[in-house]
């Protein structure tokens, strides 16, 4: 379908409930803007990097089919193993910027992915493929100016004993909607995804993360970390799905949330949809505040108030990456996380 022919979808839908299609849309709901492409460059790392022609796509996915009618080219990443992690850069200018990157997985690699700029508006689709018997990892580091939009989905394919890390950081953005969602394809798959997000000033950050089990013997583990402050919210909805027959899989998430004022507002919305018998499955939620036991222990060694809840959201949303097995791509997101805290603690 074209993006004509698709109806505005219902807040009714997880997927829209807490960022509407109109909230998001760069425009009018009924227009499809011109866009400058995002520049995509290789910073560091051995991969190569493919211009294509522009991407169509025909489907029911409003976001999606936006997206490829912006007019975007995809740009195909394919590491060469020489190096084992690759740096890319994505700047997005002008009002509108769109970008479609495809990552070709054949090698054990880490692709991390720093997505910057000040355009108003930015559209970005990630898709991904993990071939067989390999281990990957990417990480994207969402710092686009604070006046920003952004709207982010991500496809993912795993095939036969592949094994693929995802990590996340959103420490940029006005309004961000990410819409992520990853199928394995064969046995023997497994998946492991962390994301942090620090929300301050009137940041609202959503993610709507799927995980689709349509095979035996399939792991995955998702853990949402999110850090908010002043009025900023962040929601976070995921579902698992496990088909029938896809038997002996383990998947799991966890969400938690450390809000940091009164004002300031986290939802986690975990879902299991289980179909089939003998699998472990489990999810679970916990939202607080700042514990006023782990204050008063930091600032009765000498620390004020104000640098002990910033080493407290610290070690919160570094814990968020714990999970990871590829120590490359953690030391680049906990480093990438310091960097941005320091900087707002001098401000």
């Amino acid at each position: 379908m074209k993006y004509a022919d698709l109806a505005v979808p219902s807040r009714a839908l997880h997927l829209w409930r807490y960022t509407p299609w109109a909230r998001i849309h760069p425009t009018s709901v009924d227009a499809v803007p011109e866009a400058m492409p995002i520049r995509f460059s290789l910073i560091e790392g051995g991969a190569e990097l493919v211009d294509g022609a522009p991407r169509i796509l025909d489907g029911d996915d409003i976001a999606r089919v936006f997206l490829s009618e912006l007019g975007s080219s995809a740009t195909t990443v394919q590491p060469d193993g020489s190096s084992e992690v690759v740096h890319l850069q994505a700047v997005a200018s002008g009002h509108v910027a769109v970008g479609h990157l495809h990552l070709d997985f054949t090698r054990d690699t880490v692709v991390v992915l720093h997505l910057s700029g000040e355009a108003d508006w930015t559209g970005l689709h990630i898709t991904g493929a993990v071939a067989a018997n390999t281990r990957s990892a990417f990480g994207l580091v969402n710092e686009l100016s604070s006046n920003g939009k952004l709207l982010h989905c991500e496809d993912w394919t795993i095939e036969r004993d592949a094994f693929l890390e995802l990590a996340g950081l959103s420490i940029g953005g006005f309004r961000c909607k990410s819409d992520l969602r990853t199928r394995f394809l064969n046995p023997g798959g497994r998946l492991n995804q962390a994301i942090s997000v620090h929300g301050s000033g009137q940041r609202h950050v959503d993610h709507h993360v799927e995980i689709y089990h349509d095979v035996p013997h399939t792991d995955s583990s998702l853990n949402v970390h999110a850090a908010c402050d002043d009025s900023s919210h962040s929601i976070t909805t995921g579902l698992l799905t496990i088909a029938e027959n896809a038997n002996h899989c383990d998947a799991g998430q966890v969400f938690k949330n450390l809000l940091l004022s009164e004002k300031a507002r986290a939802e986690a919305i975990p879902e299991l949809e289980v179909l089939a018998d003998e699998v472990a499955a489990a999810h679970g939620a916990a939202s607080a505040p700042v514990d006023p036991d782990q204050l008063h222990y930091l600032m009765s060694r000498g620390l004020d108030e104000e640098s002990a809840v910033a080493l407290l959201i610290e070690g919160f949303m570094q814990a968020g990456f714990s999970s990871l097995k590829h120590d490359a791509l953690v030391d680049e997101m906990r480093t990438r996380l310091t960097v941005h805290l320091e900087c707002e603690l001098k401000r």
